[in-house]
């Protein structure tokens, strides 16, 4: 009778801590979606209440928000700026500095294809047909039966 270990196929099972950490993740984020929902919720009911309100409360309410407006165009431009400026260093670093590293690369691949191919012409197919003229004479003098034993 032989001894055949049966295939048993490994299932990834997760740790009940990992489960728990997982469940908590999930509970936190379905709250912040929760919270984030009765905000903007929140926000429309305030702004049609304020509508309802008298004329320069409304003209109050407007001023505030085109404030606000004017102050986050003022960030969103300082972002761009910050974010070509950015971009202008990637640019210079590929081509100051990763396009020379190609170069060399590029240099040192065909360098070494021309060093494979002489020594493949000059030290590798010389031996080969050595290595099969002696296996001929080998093979030649044993059909003969005059090889050394």
């Amino acid at each position: 009778m032989t001894n055949m270990t049966e295939f048993t196929p490994e299932v990834d099972v997760q740790s009940e801590a990992e489960l728990a950490a997982q469940s908590r993740r999930q509970k936190w984020i379905l709250v912040g979606i929760v919270v984030g929902v009765l905000l903007f919720l929140g926000l429309i009911a305030l702004a049609v209440f304020a509508l309802l309100q008298n004329s320069n409360t409304t003209a109050n309410i407007r001023d505030i928000f085109i404030i606000f407006m004017a102050f986050e165009s003022l960030v969103i431009g300082a972002a761009l700026v910050v974010l070509i400026i950015q971009m202008a260093s990637l640019i210079n670093l590929l081509q100051n500095e990763v396009k020379p590293i190609l170069a060399a690369t590029t240099e040192t691949v065909n360098t070494l294809r021309g060093t494979t191919e002489f020594l493949s012409e000059n030290l590798v197919e010389p031996v080969i047909k050595l290595n099969s003229s002696l296996a001929g004479m080998r093979k030649f003098f044993e059909m003969f039966g005059l090889n050394r034993k």
